[in-house]
């Protein structure tokens, strides 16, 4: 896996080197000069993993999102304009993701086994990458310089970092429900001698951002953007679960009888409300580690030009706008 991982990022680095020497070399003549633009970003942030989801299988994608789970996501960027058509972004982004699986309405189908397993999670979000900004129909324009009023869809592909730390719902022996870290409990036996194939999981992972959004142009110093950026992603334990559920003496064989209590505890919640038949056993699939979880945003992104150089200078923005390509 790791192997891949690394070919898969420096095919993206050697991507975006390429778009920017084919930039310079090429297209020049479209670009009076290279500028800056800076800016936030807000909108809502969601999960794609093994938690919640609704009727029928789980899939890997949206038919199994819960919107009740979106968090807010908030950001900032640079992104450098070496030409009109190509923008290289710098990005930050803070939000949260969570799952869970009290969502589902079972209804007698395949669905009734996630209901009843019972799990959730929460976690922040904190990444940043680098990405490249594709304007297609820059191409198609008369004179590209001239963006007041128009309007112009891109795709963006990258490659960034983020940290996670996956939290789950712990009640004590008073009642009290608190939201404690999953990672320190092992709840899949990772990094142990019990389950040799399951690696203990990195907090701090690569993605792979990809997307497509449409940005407005006010005048040429001030514009809008919507866009839509998924992020693929190499781990499946953002929400701590992944594979089969495991033989509570593991936690008693490495942790403190009070600490191995929690954690067999967070493993295994089922069954649900006393349903009987409904528990699972050390085996019983628990997660699906063919498909790695995943996480989206829909962001709105305001971006004010910040620098510019050469011939190309900031213009009068006067004249009506006029929507364009």
């Amino acid at each position: 896996m790791k192997k891949s991982l690394h070919s898969l990022v420096q095919k993206c680095v050697l991507m975006l080197s390429l778009l920017f020497a084919f930039n310079l070399s090429s297209f020049s003549q479209l670009s009076a000069g290279n500028y800056f633009e800076g800016g936030i970003t807000v909108g809502p942030m969601g999960f794609l993993g093994d938690l919640g989801g609704h009727q029928g299988k789980g899939t890997s994608f949206l038919k199994d999102y819960n919107m009740n789970t979106t968090k807010l996501s908030y950001g900032v960027f640079v992104t450098a304009h070496p030409a009109e058509w190509l923008g290289i972004r710098a990005a930050l982004n803070f939000g949260g993701v969570s799952g869970n699986d009290n969502n589902i309405s079972a209804k007698g189908g395949d669905e009734d086994t996630r209901k009843n397993r019972n799990l959730d999670f929460r976690s922040n979000i904190i990444e940043g990458y680098v990405a490249a900004e594709v304007y297609p129909t820059v191409f198609l324009e008369n004179d590209p310089t001239d963006v007041q009023g128009r309007l112009r869809p891109y795709g963006v592909l990258g490659v960034g970092v983020f940290h996670f730390n996956p939290q789950g719902t712990y009640t004590n022996s008073s009642g009290i429900t608190s939201w404690i870290n999953l990672k320190p409990l092992h709840t899949e036996g990772e990094g142990y001698a019990e389950y040799p194939e399951r690696k203990e999981y990195s907090l701090t992972q690569i993605n792979i951002p990809m997307g497509v959004g449409i940005k407005y142009y006010f005048s040429n110093n001030l514009n809008i953007s919507f866009e839509i950026i998924h992020r693929k992603t190499f781990t499946d334990y953002i929400d701590d679960v992944s594979t089969t559920f495991v033989d509570p003496s593991v936690f008693y064989a490495h942790m403190s009888p009070a600490q191995a209590a929690i954690a067999a505890q967070m493993a295994n919640k089922s069954p649900l409300n006393g349903t009987p038949n409904s528990g699972y056993n050390p085996g019983d699939k628990r997660g699906n580690p063919s498909q790695n979880d995943a996480y989206f945003t829909a962001g709105f992104k305001i971006g004010i030009r910040i620098g510019t150089s050469g011939e190309q200078q900031w213009r009068n923005s006067t004249h009506c706008p006029v929507m364009r390509f």
